[in-house]
């Protein structure tokens, strides 16, 4: 696996990519760093997010996880940048209750790419964040999008 490192408004993001796909991104900087040319891609990516010029990902995903959890991420990657979706609605989508789908969200390897962050309560309530600020990091993700004011 090859790692490569950047910094972001939301603190420093390690990309990995295993057999020619993004496969995690995590907060903080990884020990080892190789440039490829789909990590360069992504952080490209990135960095035309946090500047407010990318709303869609245009990278190859393969994150690790139970053919459920692939449901729901494969449920968040649908919803528009800018816009959001409750747990519950995710949940009716794919036939689970909201409980499990959180437990997905919480458990995205692939953080702002799969965008978990646009996932909220059946009362437009944040929810959890399970990246770097909780969240806060959360909300400064969809004030970005323009889905919270």
């Amino acid at each position: 696996m090859t790692q490569l490192s950047m910094h972001s408004p939301v603190g420093d993001l390690t990309i990995s990519e295993d057999g020619g796909a993004v496969v995690s991104l995590d907060w903080g900087w990884g020990a080892l760093q190789t440039e490829t040319p789909l990590l360069r891609e992504a952080k490209r990516q990135l960095e035309r997010y946090f500047d407010g010029g990318l709303e869609q990902f245009e990278l190859p995903l393969r994150p690790y996880g139970t053919t459920f959890r692939k449901q729901v991420w494969d449920a968040m990657l649908r919803i528009p940048y800018g816009s959001t979706q409750t747990y519950g609605k995710i949940a009716a989508d794919v036939g689970s209750p909201a409980r499990p789908v959180g437990g997905a969200c919480g458990a995205n390897p692939i953080p702002i790419i799969i965008p978990c962050h646009r996932v909220l309560g059946a009362n437009g309530a944040l929810g959890g964040y399970s990246g770097e600020g909780g969240t806060e990091t959360k909300a400064f993700l969809l004030r970005l999008e323009g889905a919270l004011l």
